[in-house]
């Protein structure tokens, strides 16, 4: 209906903002641009170096993932196709579900945690990536992107990216421990700082918050 067309379009622009946004971010952290000055910058890698955050790989799928939907959504406003597939329903759910996992992390544990606070976290590209590219890909996915396509065994789709993550992040850490220490350089987000046996506790932990966030964005962004 009317309503349906209504919410494809304002989900449609949406879309495009979150990929221009995860672009933006994306060249000015590769580049080391910096707008935005005064604190210690935190968790700021330039270059290549920059694809070990899960912050920056969760929104470069989110970005990537935005501009997919929206050439769907294009042809299905042309009425070129009738309906967006299931299995970008579930990708786009997928990747709603690791950028708010990027936000929570950040505003519950990194931000607080950090010397700069919360502030520090928003410096420059991570004002886009921890902040305004999650939030609108979340109300995007939860008012405009509504389906009842995706079944409560999807919902555990979203751990995927973290899981992922995750295996990349701790062999990251046995390959460069120290006499049982490991460096931030290596251990940049200080999950086993006081001793390799945490990640035993914060691996679940994440994993278990990530479950959490997945199971709010599919239960909120079925149809009433």
């Amino acid at each position: 209906g009317v309503f349906m067309k209504k919410n494809i379009k304002i989900s449609f622009v949406l879309n495009i903002i979150i990929f221009i946004l995860t672009l933006i971010a994306s060249i000015i952290m590769f580049t080391g641009f910096k707008f935005m000055n005064g604190y210690d910058i935190v968790l700021e890698s330039s270059k290549i170096g920059m694809f070990k955050f899960f912050t920056v790989d969760s929104n470069m799928f989110m970005g990537l993932i935005a501009l997919i939907f929206a050439y769907y959504e294009y042809k299905l406003l042309k009425n070129e196709i009738n309906e967006i597939p299931k299995s970008l329903y579930l990708i786009k759910f997928i990747s709603t579900a690791a950028v708010s996992l990027t936000f929570f992390v950040v505003f519950v544990y990194l931000g607080p945690t950090s010397k700069g606070g919360i502030a520090s976290m928003l410096m420059n590209s991570n004002l886009f990536y921890h902040l305004i590219i999650p939030v609108l890909s979340i109300i995007t996915f939860l008012f405009f992107e509504r389906t009842n396509k995706l079944s409560f065994k999807n919902s555990f789709y979203g751990l995927i990216p973290a899981v992922v993550y995750s295996f990349f992040y701790i062999i990251n850490i046995l390959i460069h421990m120290n006499n049982g220490y490991v460096s931030v350089q290596y251990d940049w987000y200080w999950f086993v700082q006081n001793g390799v046996w945490t990640s035993f506790i914060v691996g679940p932990l994440i994993l278990l918050v990530d479950y959490f966030l997945c199971f709010i964005l599919w239960k909120f962004n079925k149809v009433k």
